[in-house]
């Protein structure tokens, strides 16, 4: 079941969900790391640069010239090392153990964990078997003799992760967030982004040739019959990403929120057969939110018009790719090849038992979130992250106060909605049963499809049914954080609570340039041009007076343009209007986070310098130090055009400049490079 453009709102990456349900918590016998990390190592700091004039390369210009990215990388920064040590250290010494025992039941989550771990690294049986295990699903394919047929056949695809021109997912309903409903959503896209159809500049015509020739060479691999399969799916993509919607016009809640009788469907695209579609997913619903109904209308144009083969082309080609990682070597090659080195840069695989380790994570990722958060996190930081987020939510009160911009009626609104946030840390409180996931050591295809059917049953199973507000969007070990507006919360696993992001060896003006940002990046997600829309019970529905709105999105306007004007590759240009949400959370979090460090020393002693920095200059280190990263060409110009996140680079010199907390600190002049003049910069929170 697809869940391609959720409303949710992650602070780095898309966020994966897996499901279940089982009551109970790790014990706290836990064994934290004991390594001291330094609050902030003097040795990344590259004086040729001026604090003034570009603040990363001040603060990381030495780190970034000591850590080049990996050649199995596409981009490395303070995220992927944390990340690599969650799961090639913690995560792989947890396999370590479990793969050892020689009396795992058969059902329960460590016998799951073992033998898919083996089956993946299990490479002679992966070889022996060749595209056996998909064969079915491409002969399913050729059977194919209508259009019906056709939607019948990507149904049950759709079941196991294949993408089509559409999905289905449930959602907690955007306008009654305490009940699922099923959502419509656009799909199909192999480039990810329509602009990769589009744009004219000679990389990404580049991008679109070698997608010709890896399609070509799987087809040929497999030993398809198709002739010039590559050109045939490039044409029919270019002309479904033509009537799709842009990354851009996604993020309006309001105009993909169209409520509609699952009759109108089939009036909508009536040359599609909906109810087989749905049936094959064992999906029934009265109602459903449609994404977008001019592209039903267009989409239904579009098939009509092309022949069925070519459909069926497009369909196989979904299924190789949707697969190619867990084929034999020369599909896995090839696949990586396109989509790590073309489209991103990176020039080597991890080795097969990295590999195995991450995607083992992937399946079983909340199981073998339950054994990390038993040995790595303990009770102390699930409390002292707790007052760390009453601090910033405090901060943001005092903030809505102070605004000048906003109404006495609508501030009222936005304390209702503040003092409705709540917050999960570390963990879920209760675990899911995988138990009925079929898992052997032989077989990593089916154990994958095994995993996402199950995935779909639990996804179809919630349409129609109250929303189970304790479920997680996110596994504990997960290097990452998120703001949901349909629960209106924020959710901090374990994960990310580790340096250089919170570090219980710092001191306070690096953690709250590090965590307290975060967790005030996430709280002001509720409120940046997206989480604004949705009130104090998660709802879509306006609580701005008129004048508010208009006055706010006048600021959000003048930040995209302040962003949009950065060019990061010649031609290549942050997309100020897709990233403006990321953007307001990054500056509402620096902002909470300095005030709420400025507050915690009132009535106190200020803070002594430490290795020569005040503590008001150490905050910006600790911000600096998060986004610390170097990326590859290629990544650099996927993110521009496919990422709501600004590039690291620009997470770090974006904001600052508008802060005049930044040019005191620093002692900047009216004349250094990274201020602005007071009437340019935007303050929203």
């Amino acid at each position: 079941m697809s869940k391609t453009n959720a409303v949710k709102l992650p602070l780095l990456a898309a966020m994966v969900t897996f499901a279940a349900c089982n009551s109970g918590s790790p014990s706290q016998q836990t064994t934290a790391d004991t390594t001291k990390v330094p609050a902030f190592n003097l040795a990344d700091i590259d004086s040729a640069y001026k604090s003034c004039d570009d603040f990363d390369n001040y603060a990381n210009g030495t780190w970034k010239k000591n850590n080049p990215v990996p050649s199995t990388e596409s981009r490395w920064g303070a995220f992927n090392v944390l990340d690599k040590q969650n799961k090639e250290v913690r995560l792989k010494g947890i396999i370590a153990d479990i793969t050892a025992k020689t009396d795992l039941k058969k059902g329960t989550e460590e016998q799951q964990i073992a033998d898919f771990y083996t089956s993946y690294l299990d490479t002679t049986t992966i070889e022996k078997r060749g595209i056996t295990p998909i064969i079915p699903f491409l002969a399913k394919i050729d059977e194919i003799k209508t259009l019906a047929d056709w939607a019948k056949v990507t149904g049950e695809l759709q079941k196991i992760g294949v993408s089509s021109f559409t999905g289905f997912y449930a959602e907690a309903d955007a306008k009654d967030s305490k009940m699922n409903v099923l959502y419509q959503s656009q799909d199909g896209l192999s480039l990810g982004e329509k602009s990769y159809y589009e744009r004219q500049d000679s990389a990404t015509k580049n991008v679109r040739d070698e997608f010709v020739k890896h399609v070509d060479n799987m087809f040929a691999l497999a030993f398809l019959k198709e002739t010039t399969p590559g050109k045939t799916i490039l044409d029919f993509e270019t002309n479904l990403a033509k009537i799709q919607l842009t990354n851009v016009q996604l993020r309006d809640p309001q105009a993909t929120y169209n409520r509609a009788a699952y009759a109108e469907l089939k009036k909508l695209a009536p040359d599609f057969d909906w109810d087989a579609f749905s049936k094959s997913q064992d999906i029934k619903a009265d109602t459903l939110i449609i994404q977008n109904k001019p592209y039903l209308s267009s989409a239904n144009t579009l098939l009509k018009a092309t022949p069925l083969e070519v459909l069926k082309t497009y369909t196989k080609w979904q299924v190789l790719s949707h697969f190619a990682g867990l084929l034999p070597k020369k599909f896995d090659e090839a696949n990586f090849h396109f989509f790590r080195t073309v489209m991103a840069g990176t020039k080597a695989q991890k080795t097969r038992p990295e590999r195995a380790i991450r995607s083992t994570d992937a399946v079983m990722g909340m199981p073998l979130g339950k054994l990390f958060a038993k040995k790595y996190f303990p009770e102390s930081s699930k409390k002292k992250v707790s007052e760390m987020i009453e601090n910033v939510r405090k901060v943001y009160g005092e903030r809505i106060d102070k605004l000048t911009w906003m109404s006495d009626s609508t501030k009222a609104m936005a304390h209702k909605k503040l003092a409705s946030f709540t917050y999960k840390i570390g963990y879920p409180d209760k675990w899911k049963d995988y138990s009925s996931i079929v898992i052997e050591k032989d077989k990593l295809v089916e154990n994958t499809i095994n995993a996402a059917l199950y995935q779909h049953k639990e996804n179809v199973d919630k349409i129609g049914k109250p929303v189970d507000k304790s479920e997680w969007g996110m596994t504990p070990q997960t290097v990452n954080a998120y703001y949901n507006p349909l629960n209106n919360e924020v959710v901090f696993p374990a994960g990310i609570l580790q340096p250089p992001f919170y570090n219980a060896n710092a001191d306070d003006a690096i953690n709250y340039g590090g965590i307290i940002a975060v967790i005030g990046h996430e709280f002001t997600h509720g409120f940046d041009d997206q989480g604004s829309q949705f009130d104090a019970d998660g709802n879509l529905k306006n609580w701005w007076t008129k004048s508010d709105r208009e006055n706010f999105d006048k600021l959000a306007k003048r930040y995209i343009e302040y962003f949009s004007s950065i060019e990061v590759q010649p031609g290549f240009k942050i997309n100020g209007a897709l990233t403006i949400g990321e953007n307001i959370a990054d500056l509402g979090g620096l902002t909470l986070a300095y005030h709420a460090l400025e507050k915690s020393f009132e009535g106190k002693e200020q803070p002594k310098p430490i290795d020569g920095f005040t503590w008001q200059q150490r905050f910006f280190l600790g911000w600096a130090q998060v986004w610390h990263a170097n990326i590859t060409d290629a990544a650099l110009r996927q993110q521009v055009q496919t990422d709501p996140h600004s590039p690291a680079r620009w997470r770090i010199n974006g904001p600052l400049p508008h802060l005049v907390e930044f040019q005191q600190a620093w002692g900047c002049t009216d004349a250094s490079k990274m201020v602005l003049p007071a009437d340019k910069r935007v303050v929203i929170w």
